[in-house]
């Protein structure tokens, strides 16, 4: 008779790539903005997005953890192949400060941060996942901006912030249950649909429904063009499914395995004056 086998399947654990800005933008205005911290300094970003950061680890237990950051200082492809891209947007100097020490903050965990010229934060998360996943391995993307749905696959899931839920795991089903269409296609769908918070106008008169309606008719965007839908606007729509597409290829860190470094985290948010954080940290680090 043969013998059970005894050798056991290894789960390999997932990769966490987090959307930096998207939660500390969220963590800044969900706090009041009387936490302060060393010499009377705007914390609350800081402790908001650390709070969520040590939550998710605790939660997902990742192999590793990559965050990636906007650069606010140069300009994107996305700005220069269309200068309405986010025009209009300001943020507070308050909000800018404390997004400039949080990769320190990041790097003190022991996690690593994607950041460079040209690219933006959700550029690095679809880099770092996609990567995870032609590696055999599964990542989950934490990010506040739906265009990540796109990366939804069986491999990866997208941890998505929703009010009073906490945050909702997004899969291939639940993107075609919310915007009628396959993850790779919302490129497609926010060309057609347009993108007010990117100050991306769509096609003429056509909302969520009817982008979602002509993508299932045709195929996808080129095939509708081809068939002569919206062809006056051809080269704008595919330019703006460019500008909503993330770019895989962004450079990323060496993202190896990591082993928390809890107590160096608490040593910094010490010299913060960020006591409850540190507290946390100090207890994490004894577990």
């Amino acid at each position: 008779m043969k013998r059970p086998s005894t050798k056991t399947k290894v789960v390999r654990r997932p990769l966490l790539a987090v959307d930096g800005d998207s939660f500390a933008h969220r963590a800044y205005h969900a706090l009041p903005k009387s936490i302060r911290g060393r010499g009377g300094r705007p914390a609350g970003a800081i402790l908001g997005f650390a709070n969520m950061l040590l939550r998710l680890w605790r939660d997902e237990r990742p192999r590793a953890v990559v965050v990636g950051w906007d650069t606010y200082e140069v300009a994107t492809y996305r700005h220069e192949a269309f200068a309405a891209y986010q025009s209009g947007r300001e943020f507070d100097d308050e909000l800018i400060e404390q997004l400039g020490v949080l990769p320190e903050f990041v790097a003190a965990c022991g996690f690593a941060n994607a950041k460079a010229a040209g690219y933006e934060a959700d550029d690095f998360i679809a880099s770092a996942a996609g990567a995870e996943e032609r590696r055999g391995g599964t990542a989950l993307v934490a990010s506040g901006d739906r265009d990540s749905f796109q990366l939804a696959s069986a491999h990866i899931t997208i941890l998505y912030p929703v009010r009073g839920v906490g945050l909702a795991r997004i899969g291939p089903a639940q993107v075609r249950e919310r915007y009628g269409v396959e993850p790779a296609l919302v490129p497609d769908f926010i060309a057609l649909r347009g993108d007010p918070s990117d100050k991306l106008p769509g096609a003429p008169g056509v909302g969520a429904t009817g982008a979602a309606t002509l993508l299932r008719k045709y195929g996808n965007l080129e095939k509708m063009l081809a068939a002569g839908r919206y062809a006056d606007h051809a080269d704008e729509l595919r330019l703006y499914r460019s500008i909503a597409t993330m770019d895989r290829k962004a450079p990323l860190p060496r993202v190896a395995a990591q082993k928390p470094t809890w107590t160096k985290a608490a040593v910094l948010a010490r010299e913060w004056e960020l006591n409850a954080l540190a507290g946390r940290l100090e207890e994490m680090a004894k577990t």
